[in-house]
């Protein structure tokens, strides 16, 4: 799992039957201390995250375990909406 930011949403009216109903937003991946990296991804949003919100990713086959991507066509989803992340040296 990675760290991201949601930073826009995706709209697409015509996709894939898979897909339909499923929110896709764009996220920025994010170091752990919120700096933002170069690379992004399009994810499905299972928990209603909003622009701005710093999210856990799920990527790859673990994107498809949650109960709205199962057996979609998707390698990315957002799984839950971080409150807070303690690192200690």
């Amino acid at each position: 799992m990675t760290l991201g930011k949601v930073i826009g949403t995706l709209w697409a009216t015509r996709k894939d039957e898979g897909l339909r109903g499923l929110k896709l937003q764009i996220v920025r991946h994010l170091e752990l201390d919120y700096k933002p990296k170069d690379s992004f991804v399009v994810a499905v949003d299972s928990v209603g995250a909003g622009v701005g919100e710093i999210v856990l990713l799920a990527s790859g086959s673990s994107a498809r375990q949650t109960e709205i991507t199962q057996n979609k066509p998707v390698d990315a989803v957002i799984m839950a909406i971080v409150d807070k992340v303690d690192i200690a040296d």
